[in-house]
């Protein structure tokens, strides 16, 4: 999700377009980590970037170290007026029904040009899904995932963020979603000796021709397999 963020377009432009652009990783957790790494990978293409890490929890609250400052603050992003927000392994914490509540005041504390990326990941990041938000609200869904660690694509079900893991059921369009990225990966199974990349490409090809409005991946080529679609196709009925 990392190099997501440093390649896709959008967030590295709103960065750039502003002196000294701030980034926050919200709710860092029990270690610094996540922070610094995504830090680290802001400055190869943001170099004057200034990140800070914010958490709920004052015993989490650690000194600075490697660029990065960590202080007290939630939703409301302590004051501060970033133009990127992380929130990752957040709200799944929280009930569905907090969620839009909690965006609201991330997007309110939110530099009016700026980007929230929500989502959730397995515990070694191997299997990623985030929402992209905007100051106007969700935009869209995106699906990562490392080939060598998953078997299909509806394996990363139980990473959905929040808005939408109670919906993974028929009859919601992220049930349907996931359904027909299965069918897709398995009907491409004849390009596995090519590698899961390629096959995952042509199963993306199979997805566009069937209606699905893959997004085009702007990394160009990518390590993990990913689908990104608009929030609009799978927001919740």
């Amino acid at each position: 999700m990392d190099r997501w963020i440093c390649h896709d377009r959008r967030i590295v432009d709103a960065l750039r377009a502003v002196t000294a652009p701030m980034a926050v990783d919200l709710g860092y957790g029990a270690r610094p980590d996540t922070a610094i790494e995504l830090a680290t990978r802001l400055r190869e293409v943001v170099p004057d970037i200034a990140m800070v890490g914010l958490e709920i929890d004052p015993d989490r609250i650690v000194p600075a170290r490697d660029g990065v400052r960590f202080a007290l603050g939630g939703f409301e992003l302590a004051g501060l007026k970033p133009r990127l927000v992380r929130a990752f392994n957040v709200l799944r914490q929280y009930d569905e029904d907090e969620v839009p509540g909690a965006w609201a005041r991330i997007r309110e504390a939110l530099d009016p040009d700026g980007f929230i990326v929500e989502g959730t990941c397995d515990e070694i990041g191997r299997r990623a899904c985030w929402i992209l938000l905007d100051a106007t609200g969700p935009q869209e869904l995106t699906l990562s995932w490392a080939p060598a660690h998953t078997d299909r694509p509806s394996d990363l079900a139980p990473r959905l963020p929040k808005a939408l893991i109670h919906r993974n059921v028929p009859g919601e369009p992220i049930h349907d979603l996931l359904a027909a990225a299965d069918r897709a990966w398995d009907v491409c199974a004849g390009h596995e000796p090519f590698g899961p990349r390629i096959r995952w490409r042509h199963a993306l090809d199979l997805l566009a021709e069937q209606g699905v409005p893959v997004q085009a991946d702007r990394r160009g080529r990518s390590v993990d397999n990913v689908l990104t679609v608009p929030w609009s196709y799978v927001a919740p009925r």
